[in-house]
């Protein structure tokens, strides 16, 4: 065992003897030590449970006959770190995430992980560091938050930054504004919605690192307690047949992961963290493999935001295996690809079906022919930008609009809700990528002002920075190269015409190349915004968002 490292033989006995002290028995160092890594905090709502969700995989482990111990890492909160500096550290977390469950299964050689997140960059951070560390593991999220209601209305989080863009345009009140602060958010759990929270949460699930029901048992169902539970014990049956991930997950898995990902209409985020994932697999996912499989897949879910639908809706009418077995029927699920079950992922679908046709549509009734997320490319993104399309107008599908161009999020975000932007309008929004940002901030906060204050059919966004899964209407994000590293949308200017064309996967300057040329000519590179720190370093280091901003 891995763990024999530091408790086998009688030069281990000072080891031991640490052991000892926090009260572990000899019989329980005997058996296999599993981490329990758990991501719990009293500032994030989709975290906030995570102790009582270990406790039952701590369960789970000791019926089975291990050991767990456990440990915790950082969280950062995406809603509460919206739209001040704080948003500027939560991809950046994601790197430290990553690093920090390297260092503690590492110093402490654990037999196994049982990963216990919940939200947006611990999701990935933590299986970044599963593939780095190649040791039998297991992801075990919090589950989903349930819809809040106004009257009748479900709602969300997402519907309160919305709010607040319609109250600013006088079309809600103060006091309705404050019902629906209140009603919005019911419970513990990741946003209610296909949020990047969840979405990472379901593709853990569709790439074969995580049980059945992962991405969709409501954070306060008994049945995530019972899968935790499940959880604890299926990791003992990963340490005794030596089941590491990278033997696990496969270039195919990937693809399955990315057909699941365009038939729910995931995240844009998405984009930033398979690659990034894959990367540790020692797996290359470039933006291509996205579109190719887009057209290939169809849109079978409309769920938040983008549609009508919500996490406990999903998992009613089946859940992930239900969409699986769905997209398997057209061919479009690699069948032979394991997982932490034990057995295949053809396996595991023989006895799934979709019990509402309304949630997870049919192959021959979908709701869009392509998949969620399209990449475009053009003179404005040489090396791509990405776009959720099943949550765009049709009337912005295909726009040409007039540049205003912002160089920080909040500059955007004030003309917005002062109304200084009107239809016909592309925001540009710059110097926020993973370099200039530094950290390529969330902008849910412009994206949802747009949307309530009635022109998510009128305007467009683009930026070299991203968007939150919450994000509906023409955004389109992770423009590469970036500002900072002297990206053409360095070079637009007020009142140039932008061309968007998301059929037809271009986003264009109509600007002559010798205009361009002439601009590139005079741009000089922007002071960093951070000079010291954590985010000094990171801006140092890191890539463009079309490889996953991945640390060089």
């Amino acid at each position: 065992m891995r763990s024999d490292l530091m408790k086998k033989g009688p030069e281990k006995a000072p080891h031991r003897s640490l052991f000892k002290a926090m009260g572990y028995t000899r019989e329980e160092l005997e058996r296999p030590i599993v981490g329990i890594v758990n991501s719990f905090n009293e500032i994030i709502p989709g975290h906030i449970h995570l102790d009582k969700i270990a406790q039952a995989v701590k369960a789970g482990v000791r019926m089975a006959g291990g050991t767990p111990v456990e440990f915790s890492t950082i969280g950062v909160c995406d809603g509460i770190a919206m739209n001040h500096a704080g948003m500027r550290y939560s991809l950046a977390s994601r790197e430290l995430i990553a690093d920090s469950v390297e260092v503690m299964a590492t110093a402490h050689p654990f037999d196994a992980l049982v990963l216990i997140p919940n939200c947006d960059k611990i999701i990935p951070g933590m299986l970044m560091a599963a593939f780095r560390l190649n040791i039998p593991t297991l992801l075990v999220s919090g589950g989903p938050m349930l819809a809040g209601r106004v009257g009748r209305r479900p709602v969300d989080l997402i519907s309160v930054f919305e709010g607040v863009g319609a109250h600013k345009a006088g079309t809600l009140s103060t006091e309705e504004l404050e019902e629906l602060e209140d009603c919005a958010c019911p419970g513990c759990g990741s946003c209610a919605g296909m949020f990047t929270a969840n979405s990472m949460n379901c593709l853990s699930e569709a790439l074969g690192l995580a049980l059945p029901g992962n991405g969709t048992i409501p954070a306060v169902s008994a049945a995530r307690f019972r899968l935790a539970k499940t959880a604890g014990m299926k990791i003992m049956d990963l340490i005794a047949a030596n089941k590491l991930p990278k033997d696990l997950v496969t270039q195919a898995s990937f693809e399955n992961a990315i057909a699941v990902d365009m038939a729910l209409g995931c995240s844009t985020n998405t984009v930033l963290h398979v690659p990034a994932i894959a990367h540790e697999a020692g797996i290359t996912l470039d933006l291509d493999l996205f579109n190719s499989m887009s057209a290939k897949t169809p849109h079978l879910c409309s769920l938040r935001p983008g549609g009508p639908h919500f996490l406990e809706d999903l998992n009613a009418a089946g859940g992930i295996q239900a969409v699986m077995r769905e997209l398997a029927k057209g061919g479009l699920i690699h069948l032979d690809a394991q997982t932490v079950t034990g057995q295949t992922v053809g396996a595991n679908l023989e006895r799934v079906k979709a019990v509402d046709h309304d949630v997870i549509r049919p192959l021959d009734k979908p709701y869009h022919q392509e998949g969620g997320i399209a990449i475009l490319y053009g003179n404005l993104a040489p090396q791509g930008a990405v776009v959720k399309q099943s949550a765009v107008a049709h009337e912005m599908m295909q726009r040409t609009g007039r540049a205003r161009v912002f160089e920080s999020e909040n500059e955007a975000a004030s003309a917005i809700l002062i109304g200084q932007i009107r239809p016909g309008d592309v925001v540009v929004i710059r110097y926020e990528g993973p370099k200039g940002g530094p950290g390529m901030q969330e902008m849910l906060t412009p994206t949802a002002a747009i949307v309530g204050r009635g022109l998510d059919k009128d305007v467009a966004l683009i930026t070299d920075g991203r968007f939150s899964g919450g994000t509906q209407g023409a955004a389109i994000g992770h423009i590469s190269p970036e500002a900072a590293a002297g990206g053409p949308i360095a070079l637009v200017e007020e009142g140039d015409e932008i061309v968007i064309d998301i059929p037809g996967k271009k986003l264009e300057l109509k600007v002559d190349e010798a205009t361009l040329e002439a601009r590139r000519a005079r741009w000089q590179p922007k002071e960093p915004r951070i000079r010291h720190g954590y985010l000094a370093r990171y801006a140092r280091m890191v890539t463009s968002g079309a490889q996953g901003a991945v640390l060089e």
